[in-house]
């Protein structure tokens, strides 16, 4: 099992700046949309870029090989407006060439680089449910302009 464990000083998250919100850390606050997107066929269609957002904006997760294929990954796909179905068959075919993906360390003897992103998984889960589906596609675009 990976451990996706947050440090958070502060009441923020080491590695994305997220804010520690109604006593969740923000690894926490991410576990509501997976949560929402169960019922509902639209967001669960953003599937890919929630949980790539929030991984590329902790990548103490990844080995750099790993970081780096989930990184390019994201820019092919939204530079190219990649359908869930093309997604996922470059992803089994680009992991094929990676060694290992995820970070054997465990997280609490992880180096965390702090680095600041204009939004966070704080922006999906204040907005809730209801604006959700927006909020992740900001957030997917807020991420590719910083990339």
């Amino acid at each position: 099992m990976v451990d996706h464990t947050t440090i958070m000083r502060n009441g923020r998250c080491m590695e994305c700046g997220a804010q520690e919100l109604d006593q969740y850390s923000c690894y926490e606050q991410f576990g509501f949309p997976l949560a929402w997107e169960q019922q509902n066929p639209e967001l669960y269609a953003l599937h890919f870029w929630l949980v790539s957002c929030y991984m590329i904006q902790h990548p103490s997760n990844y080995t750099d090989a790993g970081y780096d294929q989930l990184v390019d990954l994201f820019r092919d796909a939204y530079d190219h407006d990649w359908d869930a179905a093309t997604i996922l068959r470059e992803n089994r075919e680009r992991i094929q060439t990676v060694g290992k993906i995820a970070n054997p360390i465990p997280s609490n003897e992880r180096s965390r680089i702090p680095r600041s992103w204009t939004r966070t998984i704080n922006d999906v889960y204040i907005g809730g449910e209801a604006m959700a589906i927006d909020n992740i596609k900001k957030w997917r675009d807020a991420i590719r302009n910083e990339l």
